[in-house]
């Protein structure tokens, strides 16, 4: 599969994901989402590991820029998720949409990948659509505060500097599968120590109600994240990360829907 194709799943499955978390959020909280979808990930990448390939040999280097790409992973996720509680999913997976101007500028100044005149109309397009969306969002949601947008944004920031340090990493160790693995090892590590820190209430609510959307959730994120790793070790991130940031179209069908 190519890996313009590649990126385009990318994006219909974490729609999917961000859809699925809006429904069990009604009855739970974006810390919980956060850890099943970790778990799920853990679960799912590490058995194919193991089943599949084994422990690759990889660069040091690779490992510690998936450290951090871990970390900031879980950074995106409470942030996304605590998004689409706050403004929706269509609304949040909108504003998130923006790490594409993040990740195609630091492609080009560090990675030196080339831009075309349409991969860099795509993206000043997203922009245009960020401003649709949240134009006088507060006369539409009753509960809409301005710092709420900041949420979707700050995943977006995150998600724009992690995309270019995958590529660099995958560069020097092409491991798709061993590292989507090892991010969410590193993930389930912040979590902890998050929870260790953190004293925001509520934190963990377990509702039956809430427990197929969060796996659902957990699994349509694990198969996202694996693709995108797999498209950026094959492709630039200049033309990977525009395609996998069009999520907005397919989260606002599936709000419409749901």
């Amino acid at each position: 599969m190519s890996p313009q194709a590649l990126a385009l799943v990318t994006s219909i499955s974490y729609a999917v994901a961000l859809v699925c978390s809006r429904i069990g959020l009604k009855y739970s909280t974006p810390t919980t989402v956060t850890l099943v979808s970790i778990l799920v990930q853990n679960f799912v990448l590490w058995t194919a590991v193991f089943l599949l390939t084994g422990i690759p040999p990889v660069s040091w280097v690779s490992v510690s820029l998936f450290s951090i790409v871990g970390v900031s992973q879980l950074g995106v996720r409470l942030l996304a998720y605590t998004g689409v509680l706050k403004i929706g999913a269509s609304r949040s997976s909108a504003l998130q949409s923006i790490n594409p101007l993040i990740s195609a500028t630091i492609a080009i100044v560090v990675l030196k990948e080339s831009a075309t005149v349409l991969t860099l109309a795509g993206t000043l397009l997203v922009v245009a659509g960020v401003v649709l969306v949240s134009w006088k969002a507060e006369q539409e949601l009753l509960s809409f505060r301005w710092w709420h947008l900041l949420l979707p944004v700050g995943a977006a920031i995150l998600s724009g500097v992690n995309h270019p340090m995958r590529r660099y990493a995958l560069g020097l160790s092409n491991e798709p599968l061993f590292f989507s693995a090892f991010m969410g090892f590193v993930t389930l590590i912040a979590f902890a120590g998050y929870m260790t820190i953190s004293s925001q209430e509520p934190r963990l609510v377990w509702d039956r109600r809430a427990l197929l959307p969060f796996v659902c959730t957990g699994i349509f994120e694990t198969f996202s994240i694996f693709l995108i790793i797999t498209a950026l070790s094959i492709g630039p991130v200049v033309v990977i990360a525009p395609i996998a940031a069009t999520y907005p179209v397919w989260s606002l069908i599936g709000a419409k829907l749901f």
